[in-house]
């Protein structure tokens, strides 16, 4: 058993920070309850069978509940990024500097980047360990919510905790944190500095994501609804809008049946819509391809972190 203890530095860390890993342990454990807890009332409701499909009750108050309490859930873990990264930044590394008590780890045969190494390594397990246990709550009762409001694969949240986007995330806050956290040495500001560009990055790549691949099209009559354009189910829509007969793109221009197409664009031969969408399918190469960029972010920034260390205390 004594080989399995904590030793060192790793001992000081979690010595250091007893009270946030008491707090992330609560809500690992208060999750599974809140969750558990609605799953178990939506349950004591039973779907309906309606037109040979099984729908839920509209009297089905524990999946009102659920669905709001999973919308949250998302919220909450898309901000841990930030909140892990603005740990590793302030508290974590920032204040030893400002307090100056790393020189006393210094002066006990604790190399530099042997002490930078314990702190991420503890914070790095910690973490991958809390969001890994949150994600499989999450997906317990995001199996009953899947494809209801703001709950499809595609959406802000589900998009992330699915899939492998979280975890990049959530390693690029503890390599930026560490970063700015030798760079800057002040605890407020170090978390400030590391929250808001970790925040930039995740607004940037969701936006950006959708570019990642090449889109699919389908073109149909000018007078059809869109769902006559044969677009499969689950896919997001990219762009949609008019043809002209020289093929010129007219996006977010559309015709209806009471405003035939030589009228609705009357300076433009209109001769078809079209629209341009992300099937299912494309899912997983998206999460790879932004995981891959997010983990060469943090790749850059913990090497970066450690020339830092070794250039200020060699």
């Amino acid at each position: 058993m004594s080989t399995l203890a904590l030793r060192g530095p790793y001992w000081v860390t979690v010595r250091q920070h007893r009270r946030t890993l008491w707090l992330a342990g609560a809500l690992v454990l208060l999750a599974p309850t809140v969750v558990g807890g609605l799953r178990i009332w939506d349950l004591r409701t039973p779907d309906v069978l309606v037109e040979g499909r099984y729908r839920r009750a509209d009297d089905n108050a524990g999946y009102d509940f659920l669905r709001g309490a999973m919308e949250q859930f998302s919220i909450g873990m898309l901000l841990l990024p930030l909140l892990v990264g603005a740990f590793v930044a302030g508290p974590l590394i920032a204040r030893e500097f400002e307090s100056r008590t790393h020189e006393l780890s210094f002066t006990q045969s604790v190399s530099p980047a042997a002490w930078l190494r314990a702190k991420l390594l503890t914070a790095t397990a910690v973490a991958l360990a809390t969001v890994l246990l949150l994600t499989l709550v999450y997906l317990t009762g995001h199996a009953r919510t899947s494809g209801s409001w703001q709950s499809t694969w595609a959406d802000r949240g589900p998009y992330e905790i699915t899939g492998t986007v979280l975890v990049a995330y959530v390693l690029l806050g503890i390599a930026v944190g560490s970063l700015v956290g030798l760079l800057v040495r002040r605890t407020l500001v170090a978390m400030a500095v590391t929250g808001g560009f970790v925040g930039v990055v995740m607004l940037a790549l969701g936006v950006l994501r959708w570019d990642f691949l090449s889109v699919r099209t389908v073109t149909g009559p000018v007078l059809e609804p869109l769902t006559a354009l044969n677009i499969p189910k689950d896919s997001v829509l990219a762009d949609q809008g008019l043809l002209t007969d020289t093929g010129q793109r007219l996006s977010g221009w559309f015709c209806s049946p009471d405003v035939p197409a030589a009228h609705c664009r009357p300076d433009a031969d209109i001769t078809a819509q079209y629209a341009d969408y992300h099937p299912a399918s494309h899912f997983w190469p998206l999460q790879l391809i932004e995981t891959g960029i997010l983990l060469a972010l943090a790749a850059l920034a913990l090497l970066a972190a450690f020339r830092v260390l070794r250039a200020r205390h060699p």
